[in-house]
């Protein structure tokens, strides 16, 4: 048999095509779901007994559960820095909620790589839907200057307290809601609604639907960074009720604080709304080729009014401390990833990871290139259950609200926390067998005090904006 050169050119185009094709087929979708201050103990696949969580539980059934992940921080800003660089405390832009006073210091720079910048340079599709927090309109900060294709939500932090805003940002452009907001503070938006229609979280997983449903023709990143179960904390301190949500639904009769049945409520409905979009997935043949995330971005708060209390519901399981505590209860979070047919359903993995670890991870699997100078491992080896999965030696956290407070977790196992100050003395804790943090073991670890301090000067790097204070 013979072949004309245009023929054997042919064939070559085709298996080139079908080469690239097969390429591009391997690289999953990926979804990015980020509660707002949602404890590690508020879902059921974490031991929630109160608070109706379904789906979420059955996410948990059909993928790979983490019992010691990490936030990037303590409080929102800063952790979603960490989360968008790949880059720990010392070393991330934004390192605290710093909007009112100093929003340059909340913002992500344009020298900044955030994991869209990543995922868009290799072709995705990137949109981010809900809470932004790292830049507003126009500047450098703002989601299409760093990585996204699409975005709608909240730019400004502060406003993204009020669940029922009366204008929410989509590319850059302001829309309008049919919510009455009453003014509360010098921010713009921030407040209460006296006239409630359009409930926030909802019109996210609308706008996360469509976003998927016109995402078909390449690989897509979503990251879907919803604001419950926050509370409203205007309306907290004006009403003392600052769980917002249209409804109680099952709680309703409950002999419990309104407090308590907004927040029962606003997990549920958040439940449910990604019950759907899991749905949505499904219908559209795209499960088997998306890996989701879920998670929050730090432990549960206090903030919803006088009868708001995270005690009530366990909100942290078997942790110590809340949102602004550097104890795990404020920095480990619920970890769930999904993905059908690659990732072992009903997986549990102790591997202990964070969220700097996310640029890694998706840059691995969608065959991009990562920043070369990063704090990030790659978790491709624990999900897929292939390979040696690569750990840390240590986490570094810093906090910077009331002084400046530093920890370290060393393998795992050890904790180190310095509070307020520089000088402060080291408190160790031995979290295998004291997961509460109540036992301080620095006098019998001299040699983990000391490793600790080293840690806690050099993993901290000055920038303009976020400086360790002098001893």
């Amino acid at each position: 048999m013979s072949f004309r050169p245009g023929r054997i050119l042919a064939l070559i185009l085709v298996c080139v095509s079908a080469i690239g094709a097969c390429a591009q087929a391997s690289r999953p979708n990926v979804i990015f779901i980020m509660a707002d201050d949602l404890g590690y103990g508020e879902i059921g696949a974490y031991g929630q007994k109160l608070i109706r969580t379904p789906h979420l539980d059955a996410f948990a059934a059909e993928g790979m559960r983490f019992t010691q992940f990490y936030a990037g921080n303590t409080v929102c800003a800063p952790s979603r820095s960490v989360l968008m660089t790949g880059l720990h405390m010392g070393h991330t832009r934004v390192r605290g909620n710093s909007g009112r006073e100093n929003p340059t210091a909340q913002m992500l720079r344009t020298g900044d790589v955030t994991v869209a910048r990543v995922l868009q340079q290799s072709g995705y599709a990137t949109g981010l839907i809900g809470k932004w927090g790292l830049g507003e309109a126009g500047d450098e900060g703002e989601p299409r200057k760093q990585g996204f294709d699409y975005s709608y939500g909240f730019l400004n932090q502060s406003h993204a307290h009020n669940h029922y805003p009366d204008f929410l940002w989509r590319n850059g452009e302001r829309v309008e809601l049919p919510n009455v907001v009453t003014r509360m503070g010098p921010i713009e938006g921030v407040g209460y609604a006296t006239k409630r229609v359009a409930y926030a979280s909802d019109l996210f997983f609308d706008e996360a639907r469509d976003f998927i449903a016109r995402s078909k023709d390449r690989p897509f990143f979503l990251y879907l960074a919803l604001t419950v179960p926050h509370a409203n904390n205007e309306r907290a301190r004006a009403l003392g009720d600052g769980q917002e949500v249209p409804s109680y639904g099952a709680y309703a009769d409950r002999p419990w604080p309104d407090a308590q049945k907004g927040q029962a409520a606003m997990i549920t409905r958040m439940d449910q709304g990604i019950g759907d979009l899991l749905a949505q997935l499904k219908k559209l043949g795209h499960d088997e080729r998306t890996l989701v995330v879920f998670t929050s971005d730090n432990g549960p708060h206090r903030e919803g009014g006088p009868l708001q209390n995270p005690e009530f519901f366990g909100a942290s399981g078997p942790l110590n401390g809340i949102k602004r505590a550097l104890t795990d209860g404020g920095i480990r979070v619920p970890w769930l990833v999904r993905w059908p047919g690659k990732i072992k359903a009903g997986a549990v993995s102790a591997h202990v990871g964070y969220f700097g670890d996310v640029m890694a991870t998706l840059a691995e699997l969608a065959g991009a290139t990562a920043p070369k100078v990063l704090d990030s491992i790659s978790l491709v080896p624990e999900l897929m259950g292939r390979g040696t999965q690569a750990q840390h030696d240590a986490l570094y956290w810093e906090f910077y609200e009331k002084g400046f407070s530093q920890a370290v977790l060393l393998g795992g196992r050890w904790k180190g926390i310095r509070l307020l100050t520089p000088d402060a003395p080291i408190q160790v804790f031995d979290l295998e067998t004291d997961l509460g943090e109540k036992m301080d073991l620095a006098a019998q670890q001299p040699e983990r005090v000391a490793r600790m301090a080293e840690i806690m000067h050099t993993a901290h790097v000055d920038n303009e904006y976020w400086k360790m204070p002098a001893k």
